[in-house]
């Protein structure tokens, strides 16, 4: 998901132009040779082509992202822990929500490893494998009031099998695509996986609210829940023969070794550019901390302090989502026409002043919770559109391929694992305010290693 660009390699990509034939003599390494033959094809793989896998696989993955997120408020509370009160239901379902991304970064040094010792199409299919059964396990989990702890400890197990998948489903397509942009539209590649977020939110949150207003209260928590995840799995399924597709081809296994797109020892990348990992991590804190408070910690808020019907609320969700499309789309024009260090910086600072008006948008009615929505959304797309990748211009291309992985597994890890949990849990102890605090610190964070990362600023 991380698309920067190095001004270095694209040097290198003006003076090695990759033409779509495959030399005589090319011979694919034990590591990348197998299933790619079965589509083997004569061509160049084009910028349009790449940018349409990474759209696939990010919108699927999204989708089965925000199908859990929205049933960790929605479902799971009622479902697995009946035996506490609805505040601290919900807290306990956001604590099991953050073990996909502590198992993150896990999964991609698993898989990884996997890559090497097999092949990118074992890599990818294995990832996606284990994350349709972890999605599609989840639908068929007893509740508490059957299965008393055992049903707790399956939805733990599946939860982390989620985040393992996750990691390892990183295939290097957003790196070559932004390696292989044209030099004045790498804002507009770049912003073209991040479009996965918002159109996965639309598709999950439209299915939750079909549901919820044609089903009745009790048989949407009997069976009517379970659909989403049995969808999910079924665009995983159709999203991995789509990624394979392209994968599983001569002309993309020689991009990605001209481009050095390989795994590396990661004792060597923390030894020789743990820096840009860190920096990588928290330049787009803000955006990571805004992305869990327009979408799951409002619509638990709603459900605890309103009587806002929730199937409206997620609608109105919808339309937010909507306009990060909208503003997505233009980060990348933005971007192009500014340098993305001048974007980043800029929509942190502009999240660091709509914090502070969290407290009297959320708690100031339905006309308050719709600005906040509507604004946080739009905020969000500007913002998250040139998020992914915000310093992997600065690895080498030796370490860009496990570098930029890892560093968006920090980046989640460290922005949105926690956030809905975090502030839930300030708001409803100490007060909306803490929430604008919260939020805020991300901003400044990162203003801080944008500040820190100067190398984005030539670069840009």
């Amino acid at each position: 998901m991380n698309l920067c660009t190095h001004d270095r390699e694209t040097k290198m990509a003006t003076t090695t132009p990759f033409d779509g034939n495959i030399p005589a003599n090319y011979q694919s390494s034990p590591t990348s040779s197998g299933a790619r033959n079965i589509n083997a094809r004569d061509g160049e793989i084009h910028p349009g082509e790449i940018a349409v896998g990474v759209v696939i696989g990010r919108a699927s993955e999204y989708f089965d992202f925000f199908v859990y997120a929205i049933a960790s408020v929605l479902v799971f509370p009622s479902l697995f822990f009946p035996f506490e009160d609805r505040l601290n239901a919900i807290l306990y379902s956001f604590v099991v929500f953050s073990f996909a991304f502590i198992a993150r970064p896990f999964g991609t040094l698993f898989f990884m490893w996997v890559q090497q010792r097999y092949s990118r199409e074992a890599k990818l299919t294995g990832a996606l494998f284990l994350l349709g059964c972890s999605t599609v396990g989840i639908a068929f989990l007893p509740s508490y009031a059957n299965s008393g702890t055992t049903a707790l400890i399956l939805l733990a197990l599946f939860r982390v099998g989620q985040g393992v998948a996750q990691g390892g489903s990183w295939d290097g397509l957003p790196s070559l695509l932004a390696l292989n942009a044209p030099h004045n539209k790498r804002g507009w590649y770049a912003m073209l996986g991040q479009l996965g977020a918002p159109v996965g939110f639309i598709i999950a949150a439209g299915i939750f609210a079909y549901m919820l207003a044609n089903l009745s209260a009790l048989d949407f928590l009997d069976w009517g829940w379970r659909f989403p995840f049995f969808v999910a799995f079924a665009i995983n399924v159709v999203a991995l023969f789509a990624r394979l597709r392209l994968v599983s081809t001569p002309e993309y296994s020689r991009l990605l070794d001209e481009r050095e797109l390989e795994p590396t020892s990661v004792t060597e990348l923390g030894r020789t550019q743990g820096r840009n990992v860190l920096i990588g991590a928290l330049a787009a804190l803000a955006s990571y901390a805004l992305f869990h408070l327009v979408t799951v910690f409002p619509l638990s808020w709603v459900q605890l302090y309103s009587t806002r019907p929730l199937d409206d609320f997620l609608v109105l969700q919808m339309w937010g989502a909507a306009l990060a499309i909208v503003g997505t789309v233009l980060s990348g024009l933005i971007a192009d026409r500014f340098g993305r260090r001048t974007t980043l910086g800029t929509l942190a600072a502009l999240i660091a002043i709509f914090s502070g008006f969290v407290p009297s948008l959320m708690q100031g009615g339905e006309a308050g919770q719709n600005i906040f929505i509507l604004v946080g959304f739009a905020l969000l797309g500007l913002s998250y559109g040139q998020a992914a990748g915000a310093v992997t211009a600065n690895f080498s291309p030796r370490h860009r391929y496990t570098g930029a992985a890892l560093t968006s597994d920090l980046a989640w890890l460290a922005g949105a694992a926690f956030a809905p949990l975090v502030a839930l849990g300030l708001s409803a102890n100490f007060g909306m305010g803490y929430v604008s605090l919260y939020l805020l610190s991300g901003a400044v964070g990162s203003l801080a290693a944008l500040s820190v990362n100067r190398a984005l600023e030539i670069r840009d």
